[in-house]
């Protein structure tokens, strides 16, 4: 995948905002990163985007360095920090890229986040390479939370809506997706090109790489599986709480991983 496709792609694209507008994702994340983060620590936001997540642990006391590929994305989250007055939880805003953390030493980080990089490394070397510096980075014993997309779910929305998952218009080519992984939009301007995991593969994958595995988890939980209309009418009820505590709590729950649109897996660095 070219950088230049994703820079131009984050460069436009709201990603504060479509957490915003679809915060389960940024709920459940947020659940399973305080369950597992050490009680203090240093802290890298590797691929943070405007940071939102970083801005959440500079909250919680956490020291943050943030990194991201896109310097768009970099100046968003330095005004972000001073508007919400944590600039001084930083160690320092950095354009960088996930498979080369250049400046940073071994060893450094109590806890990484990497919740964006993988999406986009479509060749197993760029992969590969990203784990291995999110490994060096990270110290021993350190936890760390990795965002990954479900190959699964992918071929279900191909399936779904044909139309706007171009060149997922076809079976010949969903056939090719479900085997390889890889996807580039047709539609100029959409979602760059991407690779999505097979669930089986994940957790060898991490561990190849010097991990012990803690969890897979469902950010998207059930959600896909509920219309905007069926979920309003629990939110009607006054239920709202108690639906997404129950999609926290099934986000856990190994039969749903491949209907999760997005995961999270945890892991500690051997």
């Amino acid at each position: 995948m070219e950088r230049s496709r994703v820079i131009d792609y984050y460069s436009r694209f709201d990603e504060w905002g479509r957490l915003d507008r679809e915060p389960l994702e940024f709920i459940i994340n947020m659940h399973y990163i305080r369950e597992s983060l050490p009680a203090t620590g240093l802290v890298l936001d590797n691929g943070a985007g405007p940071g939102k997540y970083a801005m959440e642990l500079a909250k919680l006391g956490y020291r943050v360095t943030l990194s991201d590929l896109t310097p768009g994305s970099v100046d968003i989250a330095q005004q972000k920090a001073k508007e919400l007055n944590l600039t001084q939880q930083f160690d320092g805003f950095h354009v960088l890229d996930a498979t080369h953390l250049n400046g940073i030493a071994d060893e450094t980080y109590d806890a990484s986040l990497m919740l964006g990089p993988l999406y986009h490394l479509q060749l197993e070397e760029e992969r590969v390479a990203t784990v291995r510096e999110l490994h060096r980075v990270t110290k021993r014993g350190g936890i760390v939370f990795v965002a990954m997309q479900s190959r699964t779910r992918m071929g279900i929305t191909s399936l779904q809506f044909p139309q706007q998952w171009k060149p997922h218009d076809h079976m010949e080519a969903i056939r090719s997706f479900v085997e390889k992984g890889t996807f580039d939009h047709s539609d100029q301007g959409r979602f760059t090109g991407a690779y999505y995991f097979n669930i089986q593969d994940i957790n060898p994958f991490m561990e190849q790489h010097g991990f012990e595995t803690v969890d897979l988890i469902g950010s998207s939980s059930l959600r896909a599986m509920l219309t905007d209309e069926q979920q309003q009418y629990w939110k009607e009820r006054g239920e709202n709480d108690e639906l997404i505590q129950y999609m926290i709590e099934a986000a856990k729950d190994p039969s749903i991983l491949g209907i999760s649109s997005h995961l999270l897996y945890i892991g500690r660095k051997k």
